[in-house]
């Protein structure tokens, strides 16, 4: 967004593309991108005989380990399409757990997703009140909503849970299924094309089929919110208006927009969408609330949101990365993890010689020994140890960040102090 917009370009519903840093890649681009690295894990699959890693259970486990952190990611977006940073999506998060499950295990599980997407968007309008009104930095705020979040569901939990069976000081009782589905004829069809072993197609049916096999409607309603977000924020004049208070709120203002409105509208949708990444833990990835169940789920999610550079498709893939790397820890993960060791020596000089091409000899040099030691770590060793199983998906976070560091392109007063008529 540039200071050169005029009142027309706010009220137009088809928006032209905001200009960024650096080159976007394309979708044929990423599609072939995301073609190799298939191609090179079904290599790995066969080198090492790992099947689980591409198999239907663990793309199906991975796709619903994926959906809270993308719609935490969510709600990080859109807080900081309008320049709040939302630190606070964990503790977020934790309301929509509590009160999801509150409301689930009470009135059916449908009312515990309303529930818990109102109880995250409680934490949003607090995050707003002091960030927005009270121009309040952004962190500190953030920070202290996780805290406060932790302490109230901790003191709440005793008081609603225990009395009922089931229930315990730390733990809800169970919550009604919400449903799944299964494409028939289909599912069945990728299962089986799955257990060929043949290389990179039955990969392919493993990827698919995990989106066909039991899959929740929640599910369902979280990847619809993706493309949804998109064409909001990016086609309609009022996701126009609110990013526009994301990169100049100084001329957004000089031009009508009520910027206090926006920043306020976009950062309680971030709570509820964190509300709603909460209400699915502890309804459908587990029927109860558990203390301690996001296990910083917001923090991956707000990672997942970075690595997408600020958008929803790179956010979903961030998300499906960070899912599939937790999915582990849940099947075969040691077996699985130890064949992911060569898949990443594989990707590391792969980098390397491509740092080469693009002659920055250095950062190949770097990347190259890394490679070495990792493969290293892969040929004199026949598993991993269960504490690294449990680190991947934190560890899989910084190195992803760190790599992607160089293409991104933040909002520009994304975390900036503003105050009503500050450009007069």
């Amino acid at each position: 967004m540039t200071t050169s917009t005029t009142a027309t370009d706010l009220n137009q519903p088809s928006l032209e593309p905001t200009a960024r840093t650096g080159r976007r890649m394309s979708l044929p681009v990423l599609l072939l991108v995301i073609s190799g690295v298939l191609a090179l894990t079904s290599l790995v699959r066969i080198i090492t005989g790992a099947d689980g890693i591409t198999n239907v259970s663990q793309m199906s486990t991975a796709l619903e380990l994926a959906v809270p952190i993308g719609l935490a990611g969510l709600g990080g977006l859109w807080a900081e399409r309008s320049g709040v940073v939302n630190i606070g999506l964990e503790g977020m998060m934790i309301l929509g757990t509590w009160f999801g499950a509150w409301a689930g295990f009470q009135y059916g599980p449908w009312t515990g997703v309303l529930v818990g997407i109102a109880g995250g968007a409680i934490g949003g309008l607090l995050h707003a009140f002091v960030t927005v009104t009270f121009n309040v930095n952004h962190i500190v705020s953030g920070v202290a909503i996780n805290i406060l979040a932790l302490g109230a569901t901790r003191y709440l939990a005793p008081l609603a849970f225990e009395g009922h069976q089931g229930g315990s000081a730390k733990q809800s009782p169970p919550v009604e299924s919400i449903g799944d589905f299964t494409v028939p004829g289909l599912s069945d069809a990728l299962t089986e094309l799955n257990s060929k072993g043949w290389f990179f197609v039955s990969d392919l049916a493993g990827l698919l089929g995990g989106l066909v096999t039991n899959v929740s409607w929640l599910t369902l309603v979280a990847v619809a919110l993706i493309p949804a977000t998109w064409w909001i924020l990016w086609r309609s004049a009022f996701g126009l208006r609110l990013r526009s208070c994301g990169e100049n709120p100084i001329a957004a203002e000089s031009l009508g927009v009520n910027v206090y409105k926006y920043k306020y509208i976009a950062v309680i949708i971030s709570g509820g969408l964190a509300g709603l990444g909460g209400a699915f833990l502890s309804i459908v990835a587990n029927p109860f609330y558990l203390e301690g169940q996001t296990s910083g789920r917001g923090f991956i999610g707000l990672a997942a949101m970075i690595f997408g550079n600020w958008m929803p498709g790179g956010l979903a893939l961030g998300a499906g990365l960070f899912g599939y790397t937790d999915s582990l820890n849940l099947r075969g993960g040691s077996e699985n993890v130890h064949a992911l060791l060569l898949l990443g020596a594989l990707l590391l000089l792969i980098g390397a010689i491509w740092l080469a091409v693009r002659k920055k000899y250095v950062q190949a040099l770097i990347t190259a020994v890394i490679g070495v030691l990792v493969y290293a770590w892969y040929a004199t060793t026949n598993e991993v140890p269960n504490q690294v199983v449990a680190a991947t998906p934190y560890v899989i976070t910084l190195i992803v960040l760190a790599l992607s560091a160089q293409r991104l392109r933040m909002p520009k007063a994304d975390g900036l102090p503003y105050r009503k008529g500050q450009g007069k």
